[in-house]
């Protein structure tokens, strides 16, 4: 998700730090782990688990954000969409970044292992050690196929959230994580259909820039049909009813009429709608999966 702030040079120290752990970004996946915790049982869940795993997630998705932009500094430097990043300036040097990311993850681990458990505190470092080594340092510089392989480690959060709540890892966590890993590849590569320049400067194998546009917009239109079937899945296992089904058809339809729109008749400025209402898309959906858990 691209982070439309000033240039580094000219921000205050506290936000350099700050825009490293990719605000809005971690907000999002903060957002499905409550949606996790809250879906993992009938009543509340208590406060000292909620602030808990929230504070202790966001601490390590920060840090791991602020690995993926330490690692790729050279790349993001190539960029327009970031090299305004204090990493790529060099305004934030890269022992500064390891010191950083370094205090934020030990921090989530303590806050995870007493507030919610063990199992939450390694899934967490699980995963975005996943996301900022294995995908950013080894998948994404190798294969076009990166996001959809690396798509597990974005995909965890609301696993995270239910472990946090239940110490627990039950099929109905997966079926949220296989959502979001299914939604993932339709929408970065939208992202990456309008910013195709960028990473032909940067050198990375993005599918648009190895496979061309064409293809690309076929396989946004797939995964988004294959999106449409995951999302019924929490209506047929019954973890979920009527309110939840509706809405999850007529935001899948809708979903699926900009991505039409977009493979019939491709413009970057279409491209660029349609990765920003996968984000609201994504937002709603869980959001009438909490609102049918408690009112179906």
């Amino acid at each position: 998700m691209t982070e439309l702030l000033k240039p580094a040079e000219a921000m205050p120290r506290w936000r350099q730090f700050w825009v490293l752990t990719k605000p809005r970004v971690t907000l999002l996946a903060v957002f499905c782990a409550v949606i996790g915790m809250f879906l993992a049982t009938p009543g509340m869940v208590p406060y000292p688990i909620l602030i808990g795993g929230i504070v202790g997630i966001w601490l390590l998705a920060g840090a791991a954000f602020a690995m993926n932009c330490l690692i790729e500094l050279a790349v993001d430097a190539k960029m327009k969409r970031t090299a305004w990043r204090p990493s790529a300036t060099g305004e934030v040097t890269p022992f500064q970044i390891v010191v950083f990311s370094i205090i934020l993850g030990s921090l989530g681990m303590v806050v995870l292992w007493n507030f919610c458990n063990p199992l939450t505190m390694w899934l967490t470092v699980a995963t975005f050690v996943g996301y900022a080594v294995i995908y950013t340092w080894l998948l994404k510089p190798a294969t076009p196929q990166n996001i959809v392989i690396g798509g597990l480690s974005g995909a965890m959060p609301p696993a995270l959230g239910w472990a946090a709540v239940t110490n627990t890892l039950p099929a109905e966590a997966w079926l949220l994580v296989l959502i979001i890993f299914v939604w993932t590849p339709p929408h970065f590569w939208a992202l990456a259909l309008f910013r195709r320049e960028d990473y032909e400067r940067s050198g990375l194998p993005m599918l648009p820039v190895t496979h061309g546009e064409r293809f690309t917009l076929l396989n946004i239109l797939l995964y988004t049909i294959i999106l449409i079937a995951a999302t019924l899945l929490p209506y047929i296992y019954g973890m979920s009813g009527l309110v939840y089904l509706i809405s999850a058809l007529i935001l899948g339809f809708i979903f699926l009429g900009y991505v039409i729109a977009l493979f019939v008749s491709y413009s970057d400025a279409l491209a660029k709608k349609t990765f920003r209402f996968s984000i609201t898309y994504l937002s709603l959906l869980f959001a009438v999966l909490l609102i049918d858990h408690y009112f179906p």
